[in-house]
């Protein structure tokens, strides 16, 4: 399973936003990362501000390259706007859908989780992480003493994150449904998504 395992706050502070979260690091040294510190930042191009835009969705959601250019490639086929389609297809992945029910501390743990099969989908396939999840499909903790410990604690450490209102969660279940597709305004992504279309489609 190819993943990013760098460091984080360094990619956040290239790109001036917490793509990874809140980090105290990253309100200490609100610049890029290098040996010169603080400096002015040069003006980019277009094809540098797709890029980075680009980079910043990879990163928040935790893709490859090759992973995140199959995405957009499903958006543009489908009807509508291609940007809102990509980040529809990007927020009904299971391990993203995992980490907003609490049962993920973060993306990148809700991905981890999903990958033993501790979570799965209501189809016998849906247990892998990069799976598109459907309306009515229900994410729920398998029945395992290991698998509720691991939810019970992650669902208290996110307390403080609120459930979107596109899916239902029985905390007492360990279960979560998706009630419907997310709108544009409901996503709010980190990243200017038609710069990425445009991106791509040069």
């Amino acid at each position: 399973m190819a993943r990013y395992t760098g460091p984080r706050v360094r990619i956040s502070r290239r790109f001036g936003v917490p793509i990874f979260g809140p980090s105290k690091y990253l309100e200490r040294r609100n610049y890029p990362p290098g040996m010169h510190g603080p400096k002015s930042r040069r003006k980019h191009t277009d094809y540098a501000l797709g890029l980075i835009e680009k980079q910043k969705l990879r990163y928040y959601y935790g893709l490859m390259e090759r992973q995140f250019r199959g995405v957009y490639e499903r958006a543009f086929q489908r009807r509508g706007v291609t940007g809102e389609q990509m980040l529809q297809i990007l927020e009904t992945r299971l391990d993203n859908v995992v980490f907003h029910l609490g049962f993920g501390n973060t993306r990148a743990a809700a991905r981890q989780n999903g990958w033993p099969r501790s979570y799965q989908g209501q189809r016998a396939q849906g247990e892998h992480p990069s799976y598109a999840l459907k309306v009515n499909d229900v994410v729920e903790v398998k029945n395992s003493n290991v698998s509720k410990q691991l939810g019970t604690k992650s669902l208290e450490i996110s307390t403080s994150r609120s459930v979107p209102d596109w899916l239902s969660l029985t905390k007492e279940a360990f279960k979560g449904v998706v009630m419907r597709i997310p709108t544009r305004d409901e996503i709010q992504p980190i990243a200017n998504e038609q710069a990425v279309v445009e991106f791509y489609s040069r």
